[in-house]
């Protein structure tokens, strides 16, 4: 009897969820890394330059060598600053997005109960990602009251007023994607985005993704496009650091890894965006052609499905990479006023249409 069938079904289905739950924190760091060399990339062609490529081939190794800049740097502690608190924020920051991966289904396993290959298959999966999202505004209002100095303080400040505003943007968009498909369970969600679109002619090969299914849920992922630039303190929403105005924020008394977990946790928020909306609006790891909608048959067809996933959320990836290195800054002003004056209204009119919608259509 080999080893893994002398263990009980319980046991086996906890090791899977840890090799499961290690191989997507591998890959997520793997893409932290990577994305910030395409970004660098990115941005040296917009302002046609050139970008890294001295450190291997096609500078495919400078992540690396950033891992071990960071490593080596000292890792200096100012005397003015609050230890405790000031050593525990940099977690805080990457912390989030390491918990939230737990539900996201980012690929197809055979013979699992939703047919999606996901860490913890919650029902209530949405609540939980908003749950733990609103943890990550203390790390950085942690990140400037620790570091016991001005501008930190003020990117602070700035940081926990806006992720605070967009926070409620970012929930109330999603409502109307469950009033749609009736589900919390983002695997459910997934599902009901299968096939092709029921208003599209027969020539007409559109997805049944969200995105496409009504213009409400449109709507839904332009908004949770604009809240998640803020919650990710992305350009244009960058004020919390600001480096014309605050010299970095509430990051400007760190340093060496520290300093780095603050940049990863950016990143990891980022892509952790990019997978919610690759969910919620883009159908995952689902293409309606060849038959790659449903859960796959064979282990190579689940790594298709996650290879599927990981292009759309790359795609996305670059719309962030693309929008900082074109778009100004907003005023501070303008950030808050766009959030409770503009956006959060439209949202709550959206849910309001989709909601008399859907029971006008149950008539």
């Amino acid at each position: 009897m080999g080893f893994w069938e002398g263990l009980d079904a319980t046991t086996q289905q906890a090791l899977i969820t840890v090799i499961r739950a290690v191989a997507a924190f591998a890959v997520l760091m793997f893409l932290v890394s990577y994305v910030v060399l395409i970004e660098r990339r990115v941005c040296a062609f917009i302002q046609d330059r050139v970008g890294p490529n001295r450190c291997g081939p096609l500078g495919l190794l400078q992540p690396a060598a950033d891992a071990i800049k960071a490593f080596l740097k000292e890792d200096f502690t100012p005397a003015h600053v609050r230890r405790v608190l000031y050593t525990l924020a940099p977690a805080l920051v990457m912390t989030p997005a390491v918990l939230n991966l737990a539900v996201i289904p980012f690929g197809s396993a055979p013979g699992t109960r939703s047919g999606s290959w996901v860490i913890a298959d919650l029902n209530v999966g949405l609540v939980y990602v908003f749950g733990i999202l609103s943890l990550s505004v203390y790390g950085i209002v942690l990140a400037g009251y620790a570091s016991n100095s001005r501008y930190p303080l003020l990117g602070g400040l700035r940081s926990g007023a806006q992720l605070i505003s967009y926070e409620v943007l970012m929930g109330l968009s999603v409502v109307p994607v469950f009033l749609w498909v009736g589900s919390l369970n983002l695997s459910e969600i997934l599902a009901a985005q299968t096939g092709r679109a029921a208003w599209a002619p027969a020539w007409l090969p559109v997805p049944n993704w969200l995105v496409f299914q009504s213009p409400m849920t449109f709507f839904s992922l332009c908004l949770f496009l604009v809240a998640a630039f803020a919650e990710t303190n992305r350009t244009p929403f960058d004020l919390p650091e600001a480096e014309q105005e605050l010299a970095g924020g509430y990051n400007v008394e760190y340093s060496s890894m520290r300093f780095a977990l603050f940049f990863m946790g950016e990143y990891a928020a980022m892509i952790l965006a990019s997978a919610l909306m690759t969910t919620l609006f883009f159908g995952g790891w689902t293409l309606p052609w060849w038959g790659l909608d449903r859960p796959a048959a064979t282990v190579w067809g689940g790594l298709l499905h996650v290879a599927i996933f990981v292009g759309k959320v790359l795609a996305l990836l670059l719309v962030f990479i693309w929008v900082r290195w074109m778009w100004p800054r907003f005023r501070y002003d303008q950030l808050m006023r766009l959030s409770w004056y503009g956006l959060i209204p439209l949202a709550l009119a959206n849910i309001l249409v989709t909601a008399t919608w859907l029971w006008w259509r149950s008539l």
